[in-house]
């Protein structure tokens, strides 16, 4: 179903059922809610999934100076009104990851628990545009490719890259790149001791976009996280290793439902 807010026409799906805890996906960058597909057509076995492009990708539409951060994590909260979803889990992977921490920031009541995979919550401001987003403007395929390449370094994995490139190349040039600016200064660092939802971080062990490292700050820094990094995994394990991000996620979504009824 297209959720209409404001200008834009939000793509969401919905998986499971209706009456069960809700499990709620963002995409990454220019990643849509594929990137969450293989994960929630297991989890919805056992739970309600809800899964949407986010301004500027897939197939949703929304005016170019309307992707920002701040609409993003509004559309959070749309999106959830719009399915009649009072609380859920919200799991986000990479750049997503920004807009979960800062949902659950704005309306802690709305967001039982938190999954992130490889998650971003940190990106400095630059001065200039970045060579990457030159290679955006410039040559908008062949970066989006060298992007995918370092995004999944795990072997017989031809056919994820091509999906992968594939959901990536449904945003237009200028999308993408105003999905990467919005990004772009936004620093959550300071207020991450604020929430105190369970999170249950997920990173993949050879991740060359959102380092390792990264991950074990993150874990430090929420009060009440639990992080596994997944042997062998890079930067997409939603994508690449979907049976173990699943498997993850059911333990932990069971505790915190459980916790939640209470």
């Amino acid at each position: 179903m297209f959720v209409t807010v404001g200008d834009a026409k939000i793509y969401a799906t919905s998986f499971g059922p209706a009456a069960r805890p809700v499990v709620l996906g963002v995409g990454g960058w220019a990643g849509n809610w594929e990137l969450w597909a293989d994960p929630f057509s297991i989890l919805s076995q056992r739970w309600r999934t809800i899964a949407y492009d986010h301004r500027g990708a897939g197939i949703t539409t929304a005016p170019l100076e309307t992707i920002t951060h701040a609409r993003m994590v509004e559309d959070v909260f749309a999106v959830m009104d719009a399915f009649r979803v009072d609380r859920c889990v919200l799991a986000a992977e990479s750049a997503g990851a920004l807009t979960a921490l800062d949902a659950a920031l704005r309306h802690p009541d709305r967001i039982a628990g938190l999954v992130l995979v490889d998650g971003m919550f940190y990106r400095a401001p630059t001065p200039q545009e970045t060579p990457f987003v030159i290679g955006l403007r410039t040559h908008f395929a062949e970066t989006l490719r060298r992007f995918v390449e370092a995004c999944v370094p795990e072997p017989d994995s031809e056919h994820l890259k091509a999906w992968g490139l594939k959901i990536l190349s449904r945003s237009a040039p200028a999308d993408a790149i105003a999905l990467f600016n919005s990004a772009t200064g936004i620093d959550l660092r300071p207020e991450l001791a604020g929430i105190t939802q369970p999170a249950l971080i997920l990173h993949g062990e050879r991740d060359v976009i959102v380092q390792p490292d990264q991950a074990r700050w993150l874990a430090g820094a929420l009060p009440h996280a639990t992080l596994k990094f997944i042997p062998g995994a890079g930067h997409v394990p939603t994508v690449t290793r979907p049976a173990e991000i699943a498997a993850e996620m059911a333990d932990f979504l069971e505790a915190v439902f459980n916790a939640a009824a209470v």
